[in-house]
């Protein structure tokens, strides 16, 4: 009689057979704690975002204006980037997607500390809502770059959850033999998964310092 589920994933990599039940793939402990992580920082930067465009809206509404807290200066100008009309691609404000989208990362994280465990279509749709994730940060990075010019703090957090997330999910995902890799991709992932997040966010880091060098030396 043939199980649904395996005790290790590292033990049973083998592709699924015609004719036997799916297998289904836990994640460790060390996994689920950085979704639980990453998706709650990102889902705090989406509130604090949320709520100081709706206090933006509400001032004027009243012929105020509001100036969020994390607007340092006009470079660091979260206000800037909120009333921007990138700040709402999808015709809402998008820290709303995030807070949907990030309490899916921490139930994800939660689940996986209850030792949940899920079937090869569910983990590919996750690294895809993240590949969609990182995709969105990365052309929201430009814009705030080279056509708004100016910077959120709130949303730099973000970014940086959303990068780190997805590296660390494909790596899952690669070393599990879920996502189709050679041998040395895989012995790579095992070894260094944390080099990819830290040079990503070291290059965004470098484009931002080059971007307003002369600002952050004057």
């Amino acid at each position: 009689m043939s199980e649904t589920t395996v005790k290790d994933a590292s033990t049973d990599p083998a592709p699924e057979r015609a004719g036997q039940t799916p297998r289904t793939v836990g994640g460790s402990r060390a996994l689920a704690l950085l979704l639980v992580i990453t998706g709650a920082a990102g889902l705090l930067a989406a509130w604090v975002i949320t709520i100081d465009k709706f206090k933006i809206l509400e001032a004027k509404v009243a012929g105020k204006t509001f100036t969020p807290g994390c607007s340092l200066n006009p470079v660091v100008s979260c206000g800037n980037v909120m009333q921007s009309k990138q700040a709402s691609v999808f015709g809402f404000p998008n820290p709303m997607l995030g807070l949907v989208a990030y309490g899916i990362v921490i139930c994800v994280g939660v689940s996986l500390l209850a030792r949940a465990r899920f079937p090869r279509w569910y983990w590919l749709t996750f690294n895809a809502g993240t590949l969609f994730g990182v995709a969105f940060c990365t052309w929201l990075q430009f814009q705030s770059l080279y056509r708004i010019n100016a910077l959120c703090l709130w949303c730099s957090l973000a970014w940086a959850a959303t990068i780190i997330m997805f590296w660390y999910v494909t790596s899952f995902n690669v070393r599990n033999a879920l996502l189709p890799a050679p041998g040395w991709l895989k012995s790579f992932f095992g070894e260094f998964t944390w080099v990819l997040p830290v040079l990503h966010i070291g290059v965004i880091g470098m484009l931002i310092l080059t971007r307003w060098w002369d600002f952050w030396t004057s």
